[in-house]
């Protein structure tokens, strides 16, 4: 599909699915309910060893489970993207529930490796070794607290060769950490794609061939059509958001309107890996 047709009909596709986009309305709604009511009860737990651990538990646990198919509901709709189904999916609670957890898992695979790489790279710059040597500075030349409060001494020496240093490598390490993070949030997409494609965890996290099936799509075209999506979400919050400020009642709307755009931006995703499927 063409760049524009794919934002155009993922962005037709949840009012053509109404009664689907709405039992999931309702199904974050009461996860909702059920987050509020464990952080009520988990302040009243801290306050009182009682009864209270077991129900604050047991509303965690269930807020999990929903945000689990919830989750696995939207590999859903990414499978109907692929299969370029106009129908929504039904809702499979049991089977949205395992997927929403191999969701889970993918997630976690495409996090760590950046965090790992971006945490290499901190040692590479040498970032822990000058935030020690700084902490050696100021220990070594301490403030008299006395000649501070009377405005006549600095708080604590430390060289502006250490701190240069220390500026460039946060710079160094923050550029390259950016990098990694869309890199991967790209892979990341292409991996709940395989995920919804195949229903494999092993090819969910398959990160070579989530490379690979960039490079078919063509990187050009994933990152158009994925940086579109974001800009029509970005407007569109950034709209809602400027009248919710005028008008503050009317908030209520985006409990309407933010599952829209989830079904909107897992179509997106689907139609884009459709080429490929």
């Amino acid at each position: 599909m063409e760049i524009m047709d794919i934002i155009k009909e993922a962005f037709i596709f949840p009012s053509q699915n109404l009664e689907k986009l709405v039992i999931y309305i309702v199904l974050t709604f009461v996860m909702g309910l059920f987050i509020a009511g464990g952080v009520i009860s988990g302040v009243f737990a801290a306050m009182d060893n009682s009864v209270y651990f077991v129900i604050t538990a047991i509303l965690a646990i269930i807020a999990i489970a929903i945000a689990l198919i919830i989750s696995g509901y939207q590999i859903g709709i990414i499978k109907s993207g692929i299969d370029q189904d106009e129908e929504a999916p039904s809702f499979d609670w049991l089977n949205d529930l395992v997927t929403g957890i191999k969701t889970l898992i993918v997630s976690i695979v495409y996090f760590i490796i950046p965090a790992i790489l971006i945490a290499i790279i901190a040692l590479i710059t040498n970032i822990p070794g000058q935030i020690a040597n700084i902490a050696q500075q100021a220990a070594l030349n301490p403030a008299n607290a006395t000649a501070v409060a009377s405005g006549s001494a600095p708080v604590a020496t430390i060289s502006d060769a250490a701190a240069a240093s220390l500026i460039t490598s946060f710079a160094i390490t923050g550029i390259i950490a950016l990098v990694l993070i869309i890199i991967f949030a790209f892979l990341a997409t292409m991996g709940t794609a395989r995920l919804a494609n195949t229903g494999s965890l092993s090819e969910a996290v398959n990160v070579v061939e989530a490379f690979k099936d960039i490079t078919r799509i063509g990187v050009g075209k994933v990152i158009a059509v994925i940086l579109l999506s974001i800009i029509v979400v970005a407007v569109i919050n950034g709209v809602l958001g400027y009248i919710y400020g005028q008008i503050p009642q009317l908030s209520i709307v985006s409990v309407i309107v933010t599952p829209y755009l989830v079904f909107f931006t897992n179509r997106v995703t689907g139609l884009l890996y459709s080429d490929i499927a």
